[in-house]
């Protein structure tokens, strides 16, 4: 079941091993050093209270009591908003497997001869599906492989700070791999393992950047850099996340201005570091190459459909009642929420090749866009069930509009807007078609009293489906166009135009249109509406919207349509 972040850390726990003395392995010269200062720094710089950090030495370290100690963890002591950092320094061992290498531990009491008395890597991983802390990081001054890391994030990444803390995460910091000799020696501090010493001094504020934000991935960024160039070093670190996409604070003084209560949300972007030398390497970094180098030449025009032809399919299979029941009486905030979740992972793939398209696509590739749109729409053609689920099916259709529109602007690409905006869609009670603007707000009965606000981060904005769908986009949007603070001029450009549209378009000739975020901007400086409107009126009809078609092609029947949604959102009373 989805659980609710809240933007902050009710508590802070750490397990602290440190190995020197080993009972049937060669010894090592600080790493119960290395423990103690990690310690130590915890305490005094990231407010772990004392008593929530468990300090395990030498013979202390036995696999026993370091098991024993990682699943207390999983007791009532440890909420959800908890974060949890594991720390490790001593000897790693890799066994070759039929799939693959298997990462260990070696404990304080591990026999060499035994397999049974190591600690195999998965084992903390697994377990940590019993913990509810949304973040745990775990660092080891150790070398070994079978690490099951997904992906790390791509230089020049940008996040929400407080969308950050709203997200789990299970993230790995290791000093090398398999194959690497961890220095125990020559580190940049006196006493130190050279992983450990430039740990320690990224947590001593060189990892921070010029805001005082510090994360772990801007933790991992700095090790990684300092420990694979460092003249002593004949180790490359390994990083990345297990599971999640959220990322562990480590300080950002900054949210103390963030109040998570203001009826508009206030975040902070951050720049993220990230290495470029991490290569990723899972589906939808595959989907997305794939995509981009099919765009690139005709002769891939055929691959590019085939792609295409193949996510679609297995978006169809999946978007079925079995999956995405509609018969369903129990709505809460709890199976809201698993639906919203379920539908974003399942149209991942096909909204991320739309943006690819609508951002860097052709003419011809115009009619893939046409394709997308009308068969997601033709999964949609249950007649009977609870209304509320019926109409939410329609949730992930606006989410791809709203991904490739977004693309489509960051290219000034009109025509693939207007093809998002304007494509015909079966109509919902005749045999005729409509445009799948219409049709899509219409299903989900856009208002801005929806029901996002039954979500409690969402529940005092003034149009919280545009502020979940704005969070829920930014990452994957910013990591394939790198958009980062233009992201958000971009985004209520959309959806100006999508308002804008659905009023051109609408039968009734009612001034009722989909009303986001730039509404609550038409009284500030940050008025996007009376940017459009000025740009359209210098360049009248030469302005690229009607060019393409949209608002009739007619320069005034844009400026009618405009005068009447703007009557009709500066009245609701944002302000």
């Amino acid at each position: 079941m989805s659980v609710m972040y809240r933007p902050t850390y009710s508590n802070s726990w750490a397990l602290v091993i440190g190995i020197n003395q080993y009972k049937h392995a060669g010894s090592l010269s600080y790493a119960c050093n290395d423990a103690n200062a990690i310690s130590s720094i915890l305490k005094e710089s990231y407010e772990f209270p004392a008593e929530n950090i468990t300090v395990l030495l030498d013979e202390e370290a036995t696999k026993a009591n370091i098991m024993s100690c990682f699943l207390k963890f999983s007791n009532d002591k440890v909420q959800v908003d908890d974060r949890i950092l594991v720390f490790y320094a001593g000897h790693g061992h890799t066994e070759m497997g039929r799939r693959g290498d298997i990462g260990y531990l070696v404990p304080y009491d591990a026999s060499p001869e035994d397999l049974s008395t190591f600690i195999r890597w998965d084992d903390l991983t697994k377990n940590s599906e019993l913990i509810r802390a949304k973040h745990i990081l775990y660092i080891m001054d150790s070398c070994y492989s079978g690490l099951a890391i997904t992906r790390s994030l791509q230089p020049g990444a940008v996040r929400f700070l407080k969308d950050m803390l709203r997200r789990n995460s299970r993230q790995v910091l290791t000093a090398g791999k398999a194959n690497e000799v961890v220095a125990d020696a020559n580190g940049p501090i006196a006493g130190h393992s050279i992983f450990t010493g430039h740990l320690l001094e990224a947590l001593q504020g060189k990892a921070a950047k010029s805001d005082g934000i510090i994360t772990a991935n801007g933790i991992m960024s700095y090790v990684y850099e300092k420990v694979s160039n460092d003249e002593y070093s004949d180790q490359t670190p390994h990083f990345g996340f297990l599971e999640g996409d959220g990322d562990f604070i480590f300080k950002a003084s900054i949210l103390d201005s963030l109040k998570e209560d203001e009826e508009i949300d206030n975040d902070y972007l951050v720049e993220v570091p990230a290495v470029l030398h991490e290569k990723r390497g899972i589906d939808k970094e595959e989907v997305i190459e794939e995509t981009k180098e099919y765009l690139t030449d005709e002769k891939y025009r055929i691959k590019l459909d085939d792609l295409v032809n193949y996510e679609l399919r297995k978006v169809i299979s999946l978007l079925t009642e079995e999956n995405f029941p509609v018969q369903e009486h129990v709505i809460n905030q709890d199976t809201f929420l698993e639906r919203l979740k379920k539908y974003e992972q399942t149209l991942e793939n096909v909204r991320l090749i739309t943006s690819c398209i609508a951002h860097w696509g052709q003419d011809k590739h115009l009619p893939t866009i046409n394709k997308v749109l009308t068969h997601l729409t033709a999964c949609n053609d249950i007649g009977n069930g609870t209304v509320f689920w019926l109409n939410l099916r329609w949730y992930p259709i606006l989410l791809t509009m709203y991904s490739g529109g977004i693309s489509a602007l960051a290219r000034d690409n009109y025509q693939y807007l207007a093809k998002i905006l304007t494509t015909k869609v079966k109509a919902s009670h005749d045999n005729g078609s409509r445009e799948i603007v219409l049709r899509t707000i219409y299903e989900l009965k856009g208002s801005h009293n929806d029901p996002f606000k039954t979500l409690p981060e969402y529940s005092r904005n003034f149009v919280p489906r545009s502020e979940y769908i704005y969070k829920t986009l930014q990452p994957d949007l910013d990591d394939l166009l790198f958009l980062g603070k233009s992201y958000d001029e971009l985004f209520d450009r959309f959806e100006i135009f999508l308002g804008l549209v659905y009023v051109d378009l609408n039968p009734d000739n009612r001034a009722w249109g989909p009303v986001g975020r730039f509404a609550w901007k038409y009284h500030r400086s940050e008025n996007i509406y009376a940017q459009v409107l000025k740009e359209a009126e210098l360049l009248q009809e030469d302005w690229p919207p009607i060019k393409v078609g949209l608002f009739r092609g007619s320069y005034q029947r844009f400026k009618e349509v405009a005068t009447k949604f703007e009557q009709f959102f500066s009245k609701i009373g944002f302000y």
